[in-house]
């Protein structure tokens, strides 16, 4: 099951539990994730810092816990492509990557930089869901 939410009021703080990967600067491009109990959401910093983009429906995916590990073994080479169901990525010429949920029309765009630091977090399992992590260990 996936889920397309829009939980981000204009003046919400980001104190939200929202991160990005170690592996990025200080500059707010970047894959963010969040977990959220047995879910997990992800969002495109970019699209807060476009006045055009309204906060409060800013595009996040959000799939279960279990999926997000599967997605991230695929990234790694453990599962085979398409095997969590509800995230697909296709790699732009240039090096990006777009970001499909299953089943919505929303998609996240990163750039290869981005993406890049994003797959450098994951091969350190920065964005192991804890929970589903401290059970495999």
């Amino acid at each position: 099951m996936i889920e397309v939410s829009y939980p981000m009021p204009p003046n919400a703080p980001n104190h939200n539990g929202w991160f990005k990967s170690s592996f990025s600067s200080n500059a707010n491009n970047c894959v963010e994730v969040r977990f959220d109990g047995d879910r997990v959401g992800v969002r495109d910093s970019k699209y807060r810092r476009n006045p055009a983009n309204h906060p409060g429906r800013e595009p996040i995916i959000t799939v279960t816990a279990a999926q997000w590990m599967v997605w991230l073994d695929e990234l790694t080479g453990r599962a085979d492509v398409g095997t969590n169901g509800v995230l697909s990525v296709e790699t732009t010429p240039d090096g990006g990557a777009i970001l499909r949920g299953a089943d919505t029309a929303v998609t996240l765009c990163y750039t290869s930089g981005e993406w890049q630091t994003y797959l450098a977090g994951v091969r350190e399992g920065e964005f192991d869901h804890p929970t589903l992590a401290a059970l495999a260990s």
